[in-house]
């Protein structure tokens, strides 16, 4: 059976497209830190009075996942590298 023949077969049509137009994510070599922004306040977004944090090596597939269905003129995600050179503090154990 063909790709083309099992992505129609299985799959309905929108999500046959969908897998046509997705790209590779892109996968940093560190773990990043992705946090939801609030561009009104410039805030950290809370839940229950924690900030909502996601963790990832793929930091624009979990950009896209927090502003997924969000009003992109108010939310804004913001990567910051775990562990990079330029983030480590010198003189701090």
């Amino acid at each position: 059976m063909s790709t083309d023949a099992f992505s129609h077969a299985a799959f309905p049509s929108w999500i046959a497209k969908t897998a046509r137009r997705m790209q590779a994510p892109v996968v940093s070599p560190t773990a990043c830190a992705v946090h939801l922004i609030d561009r009104r306040t410039g805030q950290s977004h809370r839940i229950n009075g924690r900030p909502l944090v996601l963790f990832s090596r793929t930091p624009d597939v979990a950009a896209a996942e927090l502003l997924d269905d969000r009003d992109a003129s108010v939310w804004e995600a913001r990567v910051e590298p775990i562990g990079a050179a330029d983030t480590i503090v010198p003189g701090r154990a």
